[in-house]
């Protein structure tokens, strides 16, 4: 379903003096658009995007495929990239559509194409529990206080302020450890892979990377025989379902010769980020 917007004029007579008003009504008008197709364009297949070109014929193009097609039109060798093509335009502008989260309570009605910009930052995504066997998925916040009742070990002993270092102390087998941030009610998940070279430790915020959230930077100290290695992370992960596959970035290596059995004990800080 799509919507436009625009203002309507309507004259009628007032029953009073017969004094001719004018009424300027603001309209929501809404359409079935059946061909979403139409949006899109017919060389490249990607969603249209303003400046839209048409050759003398009305075939249309996108910016991006005037210059690979020579400016020729591959539908009847007519000239196409330099006459705009405002009606096109116009449509593109008017078309909106919903998030894809309306269901759980995102307002937004986004413009065409744009949909993905949005979907990016959107706060209703849902998250799902680290907790391996535990299906349960909702809102960032919902899912802090779902880990709190069902899977936290204590109420302090897993929590954590941030901007403040804490020490967290994990078995390499079991791969994840979860602490809950008290005042923003964020889940953080540190993992660690066993790997050939060493064991890959990364830390990763559950939530929707949305500016009601914000961003955060993460730094790791691993101490062993008096020597320490540290890992600054100027900007941590958002995710909305933790993964166990083998990081390809942000991570901290500590090689085989490094550890001391199956325990890894951190130093950890996160801090909010900033540039």
């Amino acid at each position: 379903m799509v919507g436009s917007s625009r203002k309507r004029q309507r004259s009628s007579i007032s029953s009073g003096n017969g004094a001719k008003r004018v009424e300027t009504e603001n309209r929501k008008l809404s359409t079935m658009l059946f061909d979403p197709d139409s949006l899109h364009c017919p060389i490249c297949v990607e969603v249209l995007k303003i400046p839209i070109f048409q050759c003398d014929n009305g075939h249309i193009a996108c910016s991006s495929c005037c210059p690979k097609l020579s400016n020729k039109c591959p539908s009847c060798a007519s000239p196409i990239g330099h006459i705009r093509c405002r009606a096109m335009e116009t449509v593109l502008e008017s078309v909106f559509v919903p998030c894809l989260n309306a269901r759980l309570g995102c307002t937004k009605n986004l413009s065409y194409g744009n949909e993905l910009a949005h979907e990016k930052e959107c706060k209703f995504f849902t998250c799902s529990c680290p907790v391996q066997d535990c299906s349960y998925a909702d809102f960032y916040t919902n899912l802090y206080f779902h880990y709190y009742l069902n899977h936290s070990q204590s109420s302090t002993r897993d929590t954590f302020v941030c901007g403040i270092p804490f020490s967290a102390k994990m078995n390499i087998s079991d791969k994840i450890l979860i602490r809950k941030e008290y005042n923003k009610m964020l889940l953080f998940a540190v993992q660690c892979f066993r790997e050939p070279c060493g064991v890959y430790v990364t830390v990763s915020c559950i939530a929707p990377s949305a500016p009601e959230v914000g961003e955060f930077s993460c730094h790791l100290s691993y101490t062993v025989d008096g020597n320490t290695m540290t890992y600054e992370s100027p900007k941590m992960k958002m995710v909305l379902q933790v993964s166990f596959q083998t990081p390809q970035e942000k991570f901290m290596l500590i090689p085989h010769s490094s550890l001391r059995g199956d325990v890894l004990k951190m130093e950890i800080c996160i801090r909010k980020y900033e540039e």
